[in-house]
């Protein structure tokens, strides 16, 4: 079995694949105090509730766009599973040319996706990441990183304006049925909801027009993430929802480099 980690900001979304099986998927808080034995405890006991042997593990690897987690995460590996993981950066085969300016400042979790759509859809693609940050990635049929956009996520400005607009409260991230609204929590709801699906559609135009504008085909708009649901119940760009996105390319790059192991 292959154990799979994607640490972002907010999460840690662990998958256990069978071969190609996806057999278990978790996710736990991210948090740069806790130890690499506070982190393993945690993983094993996800392991036992699951009824599954982390003995039988054989391979890990790790992609995270948090620095200061690594150390805790890379050395509960070692001590927990007996196995150095491969980490995602430089040096690591993902198959895909990277067209950044520079190619080391694409987060880890952007070429994880672009890797796994492209295996997948083998289309132009506008690849869209509800996370922490929402992130838009352009990728052509040939697998060339374009680059992108990145855009505060839906949570982040939910709590923005709960922070710095004094009178208004919390709210829960739910679509009101109108636009119009006759509450403060509704209008909320809908200024996010309504308004990043309106931000989504119009990047999503803009990324498409100047993809075909290089020779490219129609994009095909993968959406991925926690939020990518609720969001593309309004957004009419999105072509599909790919919720396993993300572990499906940790596990395609750990194919591509299993050799660095054995």
């Amino acid at each position: 079995m292959i154990l799979v980690l994607d640490a972002g900001n907010t999460n840690i979304v662990l998958g256990l694949y069978k071969n190609k099986e996806l057999i278990a998927d978790w996710r736990i808080s991210t948090d740069p105090l806790r130890t690499a034995d506070e982190y393993g405890i945690q993983v094993i006991q996800l392991f036992l509730q699951s009824k599954l042997d982390p003995s039988d593990v054989e391979g890990v690897i790790i992609s995270s766009v948090v620095p200061n987690i690594m150390y805790s995460v890379e050395h509960m590996i070692i001590k927990y599973f007996e196995i150095k993981p491969i980490i995602v950066g430089p040096g690591v085969k993902t198959g895909i040319n990277i067209k950044y300016d520079n190619p080391k400042e694409v987060g880890a979790d952007r070429i994880v996706n672009a890797v796994a759509a492209h295996d997948n859809y083998r289309k132009p693609l506008i690849i869209i990441d509800f996370g922490t940050a929402t992130t838009f990635c352009a990728v052509t049929v040939a697998g060339d990183y374009l680059g992108g956009t990145i855009c505060p996520g839906i949570k982040i400005s939910s709590e923005a304006l709960f922070q710095r607009a004094a009178k208004l409260p919390r709210f829960e991230l739910i679509k009101p049925n109108t636009v119009i609204c006759k509450n403060t929590v509704s209008s909320m709801q809908a200024g996010m909801i309504y308004g990043y699906a309106g931000l989504v559609d119009c990047i999503v135009k803009n990324m498409k027009k100047e993809m075909m504008d290089l020779g490219e085909n129609e994009p095909y708009v993968v959406a991925t993430g926690g939020l990518a649901k609720l969001i593309s119940e309004e957004a009419r760009s999105i072509d599909v929802i790919d919720p396993s996105l993300t572990l499906e390319g940790l596990r395609l790059i750990y194919e591509k480099n299993r050799e660095q192991i054995f």
